[in-house]
This record gives C-alpha cells, sequence and structure tokens, in this order.
C-alpha cells in the first residue's frame, strides 16, 4: 500500500520530534541574542527607576547623597569603618545581582560610585554627553532622561551596556555599564550540541516508532482488507485476529456482518425497495384521502343544509305563495349549482396534482386571450359594478398551455371583481423582462393580513368566509391556479400594495 496507515503514523511522529528539534534549534539563533539583550535592558531600566525613586525620597526627606559620600569621605579619612547609607546599599545589591557599575556625579563630579573606578566611568559619561565617544556604539533605547547604548571596547574585546543621562531632577547626573556576554557563541556552541543530541533521539525514535505502529496499525489493515473484500460482495473472508479491545470486537462484528449479510443481502435489497413505494404510497394516498373528505365534507354541508331546509319549507307548504316558491326553488338551484361548481373544480385540481393533466405547450397571443377573458366577464363587471383597465394593444406572445392560462387569468380576474372596493377598480398589466413576461391583476380595497398570504394558495383557504359565501367561491380557484403554474414550472404570487392587492404571474416569452 503506498500510503499504509503505517507509515503515516510513523511520518507524523518523526515529523512532530524533527519539528520540535528545528524549532529549538531555530529559537536559539534567531531569538536567544534578542532576547538575552532584551533582558538586560530591563535590567538597566529597572536600576534607574530604583536609583530615581530613591533620590526622589531623599529629596523630599531633606537629605542629599552628597552627604553620604561626605560622610564615607571623612571616614575613610580618618582611618574609621565606611557605614553605609541608603544609596549605597542599593548600588551595592545591584553591583552583586546584575554586575551594574554606577557612578552618580553632581557638576560633573564623582558623588558615589559601586567602582572602584569611578572616574574611568566619570570619563565616558564626559564624553558621551559631549559627543566625543571613539568606540563603536549602537543606541539600543533613549528617553527623554537617558539613553541606553551597547559599546565595544577594543582593548579588552568584550561588548557592555551603557546607560548614561539626568535623574528626574535634572541635576543629577548619572552612568551605569554592566558586560554583555557573547551570546553568540554561547548559542551556536548550543545549536550545535542540540543537532547533535536531536539526531540520535530522532535515530532512535524513528526505529521504536517504525516497530511500535506495526503491532497497531496491523488489525487495521486486516480489517482494511476485510472490508475491500465485502465490497466486492466476497463474503467469504474473516477477522482472524485475537484482540479483545474495540479493533477486536469491531473485526468479529464485522465477521458477523459479512455471515448475515451472505444470506440475505439479495432479498433484502428488493424487500426492501417494494416496501419503501409501498409505505409512501400509502402514506400519500391516506393523506390526500384524509384531507379531501375533511376538506369536501366542510364545504358541502353548508349547501347540503340550505338544500334540506328549503326543500322540506316546500314539502311541508311553507311557501304557500307562487312568489316565496319560486324564491325557494331559486335558492335550491343556486346551491346545487355551486356544488356542481366546486366539485368540476375538485376534479381540475386534482388532475393537476397528480399530473395526469400535463400542459400542452403552444405560442399563442396573451394580449388577445387577456382581452377575450374580460369581454367574456361584462356581465359580471356591470352587476358588481366595477370598472377594468387593460390598455395594450401589442401582441405579446408566449409559450405555454392555452386553455389553462385562460383559466388562471379567469381565477384572478374574479377574485379581483368580487373583493374589489373603495374606487372598484381592477387594473391588469403586462411587463416584459428579458425572456419573460409578467402579468398582473391589481383591484383597489383592503389589504390582506400579512399572516393570512402564504395560506392563499391552500385548498379551502378563505380569508373572508362569509364574504367568499356570499359570492358562491370555494377557496378552490387560487389552489387551481398555483397548481397550473408549477405545472409550467413558473412562478405566481400576491402582494398588499398601495390602494389594494395585486396577484401576478409569470410566463415565457416567444420572440417574433
Amino acid at each position: 500500500m503506498k500510503h499504509s496507515i503505517r507509515t503515516r503514523f510513523t511520518l507524523i511522529f518523526i515529523s512532530l520530534m524533527a519539528g520540535a528539534i528545528v524549532i529549538l534549534w531555530g529559537a536559539n539563533s534567531w531569538w536567544l541574542e534578542g532576547y538575552y539583550m532584551s533582558e538586560k535592558v530591563k535590567d538597566l531600566e529597572q536600576a534607574y527607576i530604583q536609583v530615581d525613586n530613591l533620590l526622589a525620597v531623599q529629596r523630599a526627606a531633606g537629605t542629599d547623597i552628597a552627604d553620604e559620600f561626605e560622610k564615607n569621605r571623612e571616614a575613610r579619612l580618618k582611618g574609621g569603618p565606611v557605614e553605609e547609607g541608603p544609596m549605597g546599599k542599593l548600588m551595592r545589591s545591584l553591583n552583586e545581582s546584575s554586575n551594574i557599575s554606577m557612578v552618580i556625579m553632581s557638576d560633573s563630579a564623582v558623588v558615589l560610585s559601586n567602582e572602584r573606578e569611578g572616574d574611568y566611568l566619570s570619563e565616558r559619561f564626559l564624553r558621551n554627553i559631549l559627543g566625543q565617544n571613539k568606540q563603536p556604539f549602537e543606541v539600543v533605547s533613549k528617553t527623554d532622561h537617558y539613553t541606553i547604548q551597547q559599546s565595544f571596547d577594543p582593548s579588552i574585546k568584550s561588548y557592555y551596556l551603557e546607560c548614561w543621562g539626568f535623574f528626574s531632577d535634572d541635576s543629577t547626573t548619572f552612568i551605569m555599564s554592566m558586560p554583555v556576554a557573547s551570546i553568540r557563541e554561547s548559542a551556536a556552541l548550543s545549536n550545535r550540541f542540540l543537532a547533535y543530541i536531536g539526531m540520535v533521539v530522532l535515530a532512535i525514535g524513528s526505529t521504536v516508532i517504525f516497530f511500535t505502529t506495526k503491532r497497531i496499525t496491523m488489525p487495521i489493515l486486516m480489517l482494511t482488507h476485510l472490508a475491500e473484500r465485502m465490497s466486492n460482495l466476497d463474503f467469504d473472508a474473516h477477522y482472524t485476529g485475537n484482540e479483545t479491545d474495540e479493533i477486536g470486537v469491531l473485526g468479529h462484528s464485522m465477521n458477523a456482518l459479512s455471515d448475515r449479510l451472505r444470506d440475505t443481502i439479495g432479498e433484502l435489497k428488493t424487500a426492501n425497495l417494494q416496501l419503501q413505494r409501498d409505505i409512501e404510497e400509502k402514506i400519500q394516498i391516506d393523506e390526500m384521502r384524509k384531507e379531501f373528505v375533511a376538506n369536501v365534507s366542510h364545504e358541502l354541508k353548508t349547501p347540503i343544509a340550505l338544500i334540506q331546509g328549503y326543500a322540506e319549507g316546500l314539502t311541508e307548504g311553507m311557501a304557500e305563495d307562487p312568489e316565496s316558491r319560486d324564491y325557494y326553488c331559486e335558492v335550491i338551484m343556486d346551491e346545487a349549482n355551486k356544488m356542481n361548481k366546486m366539485v368540476k373544480q375538485l376534479l381540475t385540481l386534482s388532475a393537476l396534482e397528480s399530473g395526469n393533466d400535463a400542459p400542452v405547450m403552444e405560442r399563442f397571443d396573451l394580449t388577445e386571450l387577456i382581452r377575450g377573458v374580460v369581454t367574456s366577464a361584462q356581465i359580471l363587471i356591470s352587476q358588481k359594478a366595477v370598472s377594468v383597465e387593460f390598455q395594450r394593444d401589442a401582441p405579446c406572445y408566449v409559450w405555454a398551455d392555452e386553455f389553462k392560462i385562460e383559466e388562471v387569468v379567469m381565477n384572478y380576474l374574479n377574485n379581483a371583481i368580487n373583493h374589489a372596493d373603495g374606487e372598484r377598480r381592477i387594473v391588469i398589466t403586462l411587463q416584459e423582462n428579458g425572456g419573460e413576461v409578467c402579468v398582473s391583476v391589481f383591484n383597489t380595497g383592503n389589504h390582506i393580513p400579512e399572516e393570512d398570504l402564504p395560506n392563499l394558495w391552500t385548498k379551502f383557504y378563505k380569508v373572508d368566509k362569509a364574504r367568499t359565501r356570499a359570492y358562491g367561491g370555494s377557496g378552490i380557484g387560487l389552489s387551481i391556479v398555483k397548481a397550473i403554474m408549477d405545472s409550467h414550472q413558473k412562478q405566481c404570487g400576491v402582494e398588499n400594495v398601495d390602494g389594494g392587492v395585486r396577484f401576478w404571474f409569470t410566463l415565457d416569452c416567444s420572440r417574433g
């Protein structure tokens, strides 16, 4: 196997060890010197802060370091013991802890020093402040009160850090110096040692990992081989390992699975597919039947009750005069017509939803179709006292089922006529956009509640049940529109606009 799991495990562990060694080597080579110098600079900065704070305390107490220097000088002249003051103790502590030599001066005269060669440091300070330092140096840090620089002393061939300047009282000057070890040589030596140790560790670790991963990955390779044979429908392969861990349990489970698949895979596939089809078909039929029975029962309840009531009234002689009998018969016939219309709509919707009434695509003039629908509805338009505006004269050819699109336009127009209010205006427009045309039917009147908009396309859904009942609506018309547009794989919708409601649908244009 070209990239076996054993090889990958080995390479991963070796890469991790090699990476750790390289990171350590790189850290020593690139960052150790900078880190060392930054720590030394911090030591000088901290020393400056400590001495400056002590000077401030002494000034506040009315004492001066010159007094401490004078006491020490008199003690030395008399040959008596020299008693260190607070500043002397601090300077000695800095020399012992950080190897910092320091001279504090006033008017360029040494006042206090923790270095025997204080005059030498004072001379260096004067050269720095006068710009006469001839030794090579590099400024490391600089503030308003002090400068820290790295210098090289050719006489001893060694680097040292110097901090010189003024304390915060702007009258007391100082110079601090500390040697800097040759960290580059130390880092190079450390890297050579690290390289030797790293190669030894890498060699030993690689050998150990190689043989260890063999024991770990062997059962996995066996399971891989078993799975490959099972994928080729070879169920005679079995796992032969004796492990009691999770891999062993997995291997024996795969053996059991192989045995079962060998006996049942053929008939199981056939039975499963057939069962799935039967279940889906049964669920679909049951849901459709329940929904259909519930909706139809609800919709037929009112007209049947009316027909029964008026028929009983005729039978029992409640309509004594011919005018009353004619009214009773008219109500019965009207309700029967409503039921007949609803049944036809249900049959149409059922055929559309089942896919048995696929659209017959043809090229026709949509403008002429809309004009014909408006003309056929003139009687209803006059009865409802509404005005219909459709001002397009230019033809607009589309590809669709002309009969079904006529039903869509008729449903939209009837819906607008029955719900027009206020100015009682209906405006039909065609708007071409690229390869599509959008037909919209707008009617003035009240807006449809936003929460009802998504449900308008559901069978038997009515926003205003009393109003829908008054004009003979069943709540199926818009469901038929949605089914027709879905069969054409085109869009339809409704939206509240200024002054009323707009229904729309789209079709593909036919140029030329």
